[in-house]
């Protein structure tokens, strides 16, 4: 019985922990400088999002949570790939037109 308490206490500490680091990583996923850092911002919070919910599946005993836990880490990884073809093409269309601009002098 007290061995629950203490693990209880343990995963809200740990939850509430990731939920600050969760929103240090909204700032740098909003504030930038550099794409790179949005984008590994938001791989981070699905990381993050992943382990809250896996903590939470073990506090209230619920194995299904694990479940919702998997599949979001595959939507979060399909998601960052797509970030960044969209990146990528957005650096290649500026390159070019930066070829032209200078061809163009």
């Amino acid at each position: 019985m007290v061995i629950d308490s203490v693990y209880k206490i343990i995963y809200i500490s740990l939850i509430i922990a990731l939920a600050i680091a969760l929103f240090a990583c909204l700032i740098r996923a909003i504030k930038g400088p550099r794409i790179a850092d949005r984008i590994v911002a938001v791989n981070m919070m699905g990381t993050m999002v992943m382990v809250i919910m896996t903590a939470m599946s073990l506090m209230l005993k619920e194995d299904y949570l694990v479940d919702i836990s998997l599949i979001y880490a595959m939507i979060s990884f399909i998601a960052v790939v797509v970030i960044t073809k969209v990146y990528i093409g957005i650096y290649e269309q500026r390159r070019a037109a930066k070829k032209r601009k200078e061809g163009e002098e």
